[in-house]
């Protein structure tokens, strides 16, 4: 009987671990008023990551932001270059490229995303402070 057990015990481990499921990702979508707390909490570590074009951040952006236009050819590589592990609150002008951003990012397998609703245009709208 054991001879039968121990080979079973195996192939299930093994079944076991090639199917484990990576962690998933954390996304929140959050108002601008909610996403101005955030970043205003020295407790927290988030990086603003602007997914808009070059033109458009230079506009005005949010402080500290990253930007990493999601309609540039090498989006998915240079978002696989960041950090996995750190916090990241991503936006663009309405919130249309800014949720494609987040579907990549958790294939990429990103710990915790904030996502601004609205992007921009509702950061605006609430009195959030712009950087040009």
């Amino acid at each position: 009987m054991c001879k039968y057990l121990f080979p079973l015990a195996a192939s299930l481990l093994v079944f076991t671990l090639g199917h484990a499921k990576e962690p998933e990702t954390k996304v929140e979508n959050v108002s601008a008023k909610e996403a101005k707390s955030l970043l205003d909490d020295p407790a927290k570590k988030i990086v603003v990551l602007d997914v808009r074009t070059p033109s458009e951040f230079k506009a005005g952006h949010l402080s500290k932001a990253k930007l990493i236009d999601f309609k540039a050819a090498g989006f998915d590589k240079e978002i696989a270059k960041l950090d996995k592990t750190e916090t990241y609150l991503v936006h663009c002008r309405s919130g249309g490229r800014s949720s494609a951003a987040v579907e990549k990012m958790k294939s990429h397998g990103f710990s915790k995303i904030y996502h601004l609703d609205g992007g921009m245009l509702a950061w605006e709208k609430a009195g959030g402070k712009v950087e040009k």
